[in-house]
């Protein structure tokens, strides 16, 4: 075993409890690391290699193999007949460590653009308990535990363990062609859609897609509607594409869209999910879609359609998407595969209108190429064949069932504090106030949960101007069942203590 260098040498050296690394490498760092900290100034000579061997009781080729390292990198010297020595032109050479601490760094400066997406709150509460709570309530998460992966794994292995010449070095910029032809045969038979392959191109989800709309149809300064309350993803998304992001309010028809067209009459984009607003669950009315689309074909403006979870309808079939009534190729078409297989999957598509397609696709060229190939071929096998259109059945129908159990759990542990009522679609239900917690805030409610561990989001979160409703958002496709009743029973001891 290593021991440490005592007093005759130059610095303290401990090679233990560095794990399993060679003792040649733990020597090497921490020699190199003394160099960087200024500890071992340029001009200063180390130790004979015979000399530190028997100090530290290792192997003299354990000590040459270390110095070799640092030499081959720069940061020693090896004089024949003279010795080993630190290097005299090291730039990086800084002064040795101060027992006061540092101070703190400048905020950098950041660009106009990106102020408002860095200026953002933290990334995740701070859940303390969150081991006793996993992904509760969690708001747009699927249940990732029912992805038929074993069938996942077989397609990908069968696309590439003998894959067409042209896969390993990419091709298309709009994505694999296979993949856009299953899409577009997708759209036609669920959601009416009538479009060429040439027409859609892979991205990595809604926030891609909005970001090349952005950049290839609006000006800075020009305005864009955005539901209010909204998703908060798109906002930055348009806020850093220097756009002024107009908040239209949401009702139980959807987006309001006398509302629009008189506070921005000429917005040149409106970004709006009509099947299944986020975060309100609402859905566009019929009567609204068609003033929508009479506004911006006399506007000359543009529809962002986020049909981010259609599929997730639990009455009757989907709702057609607006696309579908789209006579004037107005509609750009949004949608995402990550809540219908899993998020990490991070693949989406983009239907252009015919006008647009080709210059999308040269415009996707000349920012990253193209998406990444890997999953492609295998999320063309899944289409198919078959299985997805299967998978979403099944996740339906669980879905519903979980729905119903939240509510049933909730009318028992909830009742006069949070109210809820049944939706036809979507994974999560939004909870008004109620009476016994009249005058507490949404946020103080959410902040009161995640100090005992349990995820919820307010309301109030998703509001461009801070006046909209206040309520808390109950993720219900992918909590843990055993959970939902005691975390429910939980949360009425915190909010009433």
């Amino acid at each position: 075993m290593a021991r440490k260098a005592g007093t005759g040498s130059l610095l303290p050296l401990a090679l233990d409890g560095e794990g399993e690394a060679p003792l040649f490498q733990r020597l090497y760092r921490q020699l190199r690391q003394a160099v960087l900290d200024g500890r071992l100034r340029p001009g200063a000579r180390l130790p004979a290699t015979r000399a530190l061997a028997e100090e530290l009781g290792i192997s003299r080729n354990t000590v040459l193999t270390a110095y070799d390292q640092l030499a081959s990198e720069g940061f020693l010297a090896l004089r024949h007949r003279s010795g080993v020595f630190v290097a005299e032109d090291l730039p990086t050479t800084r002064e040795p460590q101060q027992a006061t601490p540092p101070a703190a760094p400048q905020r950098p400066r950041l660009g106009l653009r990106a102020r408002d997406a860095a200026s953002a709150g933290p990334i995740a509460a701070n859940r303390r308990d969150s081991a006793l709570w996993p992904g509760c309530f969690a708001t747009g998460v699927p249940d990732v535990s029912l992805f038929p992966f074993d069938l996942w794994a077989r397609l990908l292995a069968r696309a590439w363990r003998r894959p067409d010449a042209r896969l390993p070095a990419g091709g298309d910029p709009g994505g694999h062609p296979a993949l856009r032809a299953a899409i577009a045969t997708y759209l036609g038979e669920a959601r009416g859609i009538a479009c060429d392959p040439e027409h859609v191109l892979v991205v990595s989800g809604i926030r891609q897609a909005l970001d090349l709309t952005c950049r290839l149809l609006l000006d800075p300064g020009d305005q864009v509607w955005m539901e209010n309350p909204g998703y908060p993803g798109i906002r930055v998304v348009l806020a850093a594409n220097g756009a002024e992001v107009v908040g239209v309010p949401v009702d139980d028809e959807g987006l309001d869209v006398a509302t629009g067209r008189s506070a921005a009459g000429k917005a040149r984009l409106v970004c709006v999910a009509p099947s299944h607003q986020f975060p309100l669950g609402v859905a566009l009315s019929l009567q609204r879609r068609l003033m929508l689309l009479d506004w911006a074909r006399a506007a000359g403006a543009w529809i962002l359609e986020d049909d981010y979870d259609s599929e997730y309808r639990y009455a009757g079939r989907p709702l057609a998407a607006l696309k579908s009534l789209d006579a004037d190729n107005r509609v750009i078409y949004v949608g995402t595969l990550s809540k219908l297989l899993f998020p990490s999957l991070r693949l989406g598509y983009l239907v252009a209108p015919p006008q647009l397609a080709e210059s999308f696709r040269r415009l996707r060229t000349r920012l990253d190429d193209q998406p990444s190939m890997v999953a492609q071929p295998a999320l063309a096998a899944l289409f198919r064949s078959g299985h997805l259109a299967a998978h979403v059945r099944r996740m339906r129908q669980v879905y519903a069932a979980r729905q119903r159990s939240f509510l049933d759990a909730a009318e028992t542990h909830l009742k006069g504090l949070v109210a809820f009522r049944a939706e036809e679609s979507g994974l999560h239900l939004v909870g008004r106030i109620g009476r016994r917690l009249r005058g507490r805030q949404d946020k103080a409610l959410a902040e009161a949960a995640a100090r005992a561990g349990i995820q919820l989001a307010a309301l109030s979160d998703y509001d461009l101007f801070g006046d909209g409703p206040q309520g808390l958002m109950f993720g219900y496709a992918a909590a843990p069942e055993h959970l939902v009743a005691p975390a429910l029973r939980r949360l009425r001891e915190i909010w009433t203590a």
